[in-house]
This record gives structure tokens, sequence and C-alpha cells, in this order.
């Protein structure tokens, strides 16, 4: 283990100590690195977590607005009992721009209408998670981590729409995911092939390849018509939104990554199991400072399938007909808040930089583009985390205004991390009611 002095950096701390910050928080370490009066507090991070289709509208929503400790828990939300004073509900909230039931989360961080733009067949925006990523990711390792989920039997049918994840880049263009724990597992950790020499050479063909691209692409737009054009500029945004990563990945290749703290994760693992090894490793992610920003669209139909249900995620939200199915999506409604409230108990076990709590330097919402089957109205908007500091915990407020912008409440999440902005895609003011 490395000796730190009392002149040590946070930074310097985090790299240096980057193989052993995985394990428990040190308080002998923290109390030097805690000595350096310019040392800074810990960063404030963002997770955003998306399911797929809605919940059962008369058992998970709460039937009036106040505190959890005088309204209680509903059913579906009584997993999340013993966070009940550290969770906040809003209702009212509507995805504007969201107009197509089936269009999942496709527009869920964005607002987007993405059929409404005139020319165009499709046309997304930027996410709010990549406008915050630019703000609080600057100086990690990724500049947001963004993990994704393929269904078990190979269905993409959860609720989720088209989207490769829930983030979409300053293009509109979709950005792809981290599908497996096997394949985050080896993008956080130190394996064999790490050498800086190694490394170079990956690099230096991955950017070979996009060089003959480019030139191959620049010769052919001269003869392309208009619309060709510009699915080809298109194409090059995409193309430099890979060299940005490679960039990335150059500048922070003599900064060691973390060692494994446990051996790689099966490669078949799906549904629960899934969830919970992305959620450990989302932990040591924002515990080792690799990223500040996380965003998981989350499994549906592999996580019915561990449940022991045959029914896939788009034929149980067809509920209301059928008994069976009323109960089938309402225990599907306790598991999902009983991997939340999980993953709030491992916020709040895990240590911080200076031994504070994670929970209590993190914004985490959780939540669905879908109220309820196929209503795109009032959608579930679930907060939790202590880094919003004007947000007062423990109550479900319901906006007086019915269909207030959802995309007001990214505003006002966005604000509370720090992010100096009075705009965010149709939204039209913070939400007053959400600031204590």
């Amino acid at each position: 283990m490395p000796y730190f002095t009392h002149t040590t950096s946070r930074r310097s701390f985090i790299r240096m100590g980057s193989s052993f910050l995985a394990l428990p928080f040190l308080e002998s370490v923290a109390a030097k690195v805690g000595a350096d009066t310019s040392s800074p507090s810990p960063p404030k991070r963002m997770i955003f977590l998306g399911g797929g289709f809605g919940f059962t509208k008369n058992t998970f929503y709460p039937k009036k607005a106040g505190s959890f400790a005088e309204i209680g828990m509903t059913e579906g939300l009584s997993p999340l009992a013993r966070h009940m004073n550290d969770i906040t509900m809003v209702s009212n909230l509507t995805n504007i721009g969201a107009t197509d039931p089936h269009g999942g989360s496709v527009s869920y961080l964005t607002g987007a209408n993405v059929a409404g733009t005139p020319g165009k067949r499709f046309h997304n925006s930027i996410s709010c998670d990549q406008v915050v990523a630019e703000h609080l990711g600057k100086d990690t390792r990724f500049q947001s981590l963004i993990l994704s989920a393929k269904e078990a039997d190979g269905s993409q049918n959860s609720g989720h729409g088209r989207g490769l994840s829930l983030s979409w880049d300053e293009a509109g263009k979709p950005i792809p995911g981290i599908n497996r724990p096997l394949d985050l597992f080896h993008t956080l950790f130190a394996h064999p092939g790490d050498s800086r020499a190694e490394l170079d050479a990956r690099l230096k063909k991955k950017q070979s390849i996009l060089d003959l691209v480019r030139i191959d692409g620049g010769g052919m737009k001269r003869t392309l018509s208009k619309s060709d054009r510009e699915k080809l500029d298109e194409y090059f945004t995409g193309i430099r939104q890979v060299e940005k990563g490679l960039e990335r990945q150059a500048k922070w290749a003599d900064t060691p990554k973390p060692k494994a703290p446990f051996s790689a994760p099966p490669e078949g693992i799906t549904g629960e199991k899934a969830i919970h090894l992305m959620y450990d490793m989302i932990i040591i992610a924002l515990q080792t400072g690799m990223t500040n920003v996380v965003t998981y669209r989350q499994p549906v139909c592999s996580l019915l399938m561990g449940m022991g249900m045959k029914l896939k995620a788009h034929s149980l939200s067809h509920y209301g007909f059928s008994q069976p199915r009323i109960l089938a999506s309402r225990e599907r409604d306790k598991k999902c808040s009983a991997l939340f409230a999980h993953f709030i108990d491992r916020l709040k076990e895990a240590k911080d930089i200076d031994g504070s709590r994670l929970f209590d330097n993190c914004i985490v919402s959780y939540g669905s583009n879908l109220r309820s089957g196929h209503e795109l109205k009032n959608v579930p908007a679930i907060l939790s985390g202590g880094a919003a500091k004007d947000i007062k915990h423990g109550r479900h407020i319901a906006l007086p205004k019915q269909n207030t912008p959802l995309a007001n409440y990214w505003l006002t999440l966005m604000q509370q991390a720090g992010i100096k902005t009075d705009k965010f895609s149709h939204s039209t003011n913070i939400i007053p009611e959400l600031i204590s």
C-alpha cells in the first residue's frame, strides 16, 4: 500500500490508491488525506435508473400527498419502507415530448418528440445525463458510465423502445450501453493486456480505421443528394464521438485501473443477479472516482423470467383483464422496489473519499416513461440521495398542475447538481414544490 503524506491531494489519492479503493474505507488513510486543507469535498454524483413499462395503477401509486410516515407506503412501494425518510415521489409529471406509448424509454431523458421534426422520420435530442456529464465528468476516466441490458431471450420487448440505452448525444444519436455485467467488469478493472504498449497499439489501430472511414466518406460526399449528405454528416458526428472516447482513453492510459475486488462474473448472468452485480460495480466506479454520472436502463423480461413468470413485459403491461396478470404485475412492482431499496442500502453502506456516506453525495432518480400499461401521462418519478441539499425527502408530492413537464423535474435535479442552466428540453421552470 502506498504511503500518503499530508500534502496528498484528493485526485492523486484516487489515482495512486486506485488499487485498493474498492476495499472498505480506510480511516487512517482518510485522516491524512483530510488533513490537506486544499482537498475539495466529494463531488456530486448523479444516477439515472430507468425501468421499462410502468407499474400497477391501483397498488403502486400513493392515493394522496403527504409524508410517508403519515400516509404509509403502498403495496408496490413497501420494500422501500426502510428508506421512507430518504425517498421522494413526485406525481403529475408528463413527458410532453413522448407521443408514442410503444416508444418506451426513447425520449425519457431527452423530452424530444422524436417523430415530430419536419423532414425527419426520427430525430432525438441530447439526454439530460449527458448534459450533466459535460460538467461533472470532466476529470473522471469515464465522462459518464452508460449501462443497459440485453434480455435473456434476445427480446427488445421491454418497454424501452429502439434506443441502445437511456443516453443520447448532442446530435440526438443513441449511445450504446454496456449490456452485460462481464463487459462492465472488464471495462472497470485492470486485466492482462492493460500495459501501456498494448493499449497504445489498440488505440492506434482504432484510430487508423476511423481515418480510413473518414477518407472514404469524404470522397463520397460530393456525389450524394442533400438527404444522403445529411445522413453522412450524422454518421461522422458519431465517428467524432468515438474519437473523443479514444482521446479520453489515451489521456487516462497512465492511470492504472483498480484491481477487481471479486472474480469475473459468469457470461450468461441475467435478471435480478445481473442487476445486483451492476449495482455493486456502480458503487465501486463511484467510490474510485472513475465516473460521477451513471445511467442504467434495466432489464425487464429477464427479470420476469427469473421470477418464474412466462409472460413477456409487454403482455404483462396489459394486466387489466386478467386476475393472474394483475397479481403478477403486483409481484413485479415489489421486486423492482426491492432492487431499488437494495441499491440505496449499498449507497448508504459505501464510504466516500472523506468518510461520508456515498449516499449523501448522490442524486438518484428512478422511474419510467410510462405510468401503467401504455399511459403516457403522470409517469412515476422516485428520487433519493442526499446531494440535492434543497430537497427534503420522506414524502409524496402531488404537483398542483397536471401534466407538469417531466423536463422541469430534470431541470430541478440538474440545478441541484450544480449545473448552471435555466432550460432543458421542453422545461418551463424548476419544480418549486420539490425544493424545501
